[in-house]
């Protein structure tokens, strides 16, 4: 009992420093609408917005971890299986099954289908523990969809096209696959580390979304137009430097840190924040104003925030939890187990 209540505190810091890189993440991935938007009004397609984006992630992810982590080709190598999933899954998937879903759908609609993910990551964890999240979890993630189905408007001019649902809804188990698959990093120092993972990710992904433009399975369109952004004109190399930088390199390397700090269910709920940072963004550079049930549906979504938070407490706090394995393997990748298990 002393031993639990010394190691409360550092698992709180633990908790909290995990909640400050995916709030901090959720915050960088949120500005990437305004400047992919510019990009495409000014003659880009989707797809070249998309490998523009994720190169210019790659490239700064690639110098970065010369930098502090010298050996990242060797360590991306030696798990090239977990390295190349989630390339090709979280980062390329996810792009192009929704930026195909908006083609067919309003944004509000392609944004709520993408996330059900946290509804995904609730299952998946279900199945695989084999223990029925509490109450206030389930009632927190309704909570919280409902939110953003009010920061979206998604009932006001929305239009559905089942090839569209189909997009959105395979955007959504991509965006589940982050989740659960970043849980799986290492921040001790051992195993496969977030830079790592987020500067081979973005390669392959890179590669694969400029793979299907250049063989004409996607329409890969680029221009040297001007933009417009924030009422202001400016080169194109604004907007492809600016989503590089911060809605790719950072927002991904912060995002994989903070899920291997707290459980991928709760992280994904904490992913849902990164609507209301693009309605954030949307209203400071592009001026759309922020509606009344826009603000109330944040409000609503932070309201089922804490209510999935409680209901993770409430599970940590039951005597049968303890031992069980978090999540089924991915390729390459070990299982998780508590203290106790492992000492069996």
């Amino acid at each position: 009992m002393a031993t639990a209540a010394l190691d409360r505190p550092s698992t709180e810091n633990h908790f909290r420093l995990g909640l400050l890189f995916a709030l901090a993440s959720a915050l960088a991935f949120g500005s990437s609408g305004p400047f992919a938007k510019a990009l495409i009004e000014a003659g880009w397609s989707p797809t070249g917005a998309v490998t523009a984006r994720l190169a210019g992630g790659a490239l700064a992810m690639a110098i970065f971890a010369s930098f502090v982590r010298p050996g990242w080709v060797g360590e991306s190598i030696r798990h090239a299986k977990t390295v190349v999933a989630y390339g090709l899954v979280p980062i390329a998937g996810a792009q192009l099954c929704y930026y195909n879903a908006v083609a067919h759908l309003s944004v509000g609609v392609a944004l709520l289908l993408e996330y059900t993910a946290p509804i995904l990551v609730v299952g998946w964890v279900w199945a695989t523990t084999r223990r029925r999240p509490s109450a206030m979890t389930f009632a927190g993630v309704g909570l919280a969809v409902a939110g953003i189905m009010l920061v979206l408007n998604v009932f006001s001019g929305a239009h559905i096209n089942m090839i569209g649902v189909s997009w959105g809804l395979a955007a959504a188990v991509c965006a589940a696959c982050y989740f659960m698959m970043s849980n799986h990093v290492s921040t001790d120092g051992e195993g496969l580390n977030p830079i790592s993972l987020a500067a081979g990710g973005l390669i392959i992904g890179t590669a694969a979304v400029a793979l299907l433009g250049v063989t004409g399975v996607m329409p890969l369109t680029f221009t040297a137009n001007s933009v417009v952004i924030a009422g202001f004109t400016t080169s194109w190399l604004v907007p492809v430097i600016t989503l590089g930088l911060i809605p790719t390199a950072l927002a991904y390397t912060l995002g994989i840190f903070g899920v291997a700090r707290l459980k991928p269910r709760f992280a994904s709920l904490v992913g849902l924040s990164e609507v209301m940072f693009a309605v954030l963004s949307a209203w400071i550079l592009l001026g759309e104003a922020m509606t009344v049930s826009q603000a109330i549906g944040g409000t609503v979504v932070l309201l089922g925030l804490a209510l999935a938070r409680q209901g993770d407490r409430s599970e940590q706090a039951d005597p049968e939890s303890v031992g069980q394995v978090e999540l089924a393997s991915w390729p390459d990748m070990p299982l998780r187990e508590t203290p106790e298990r492992a000492n069996d």
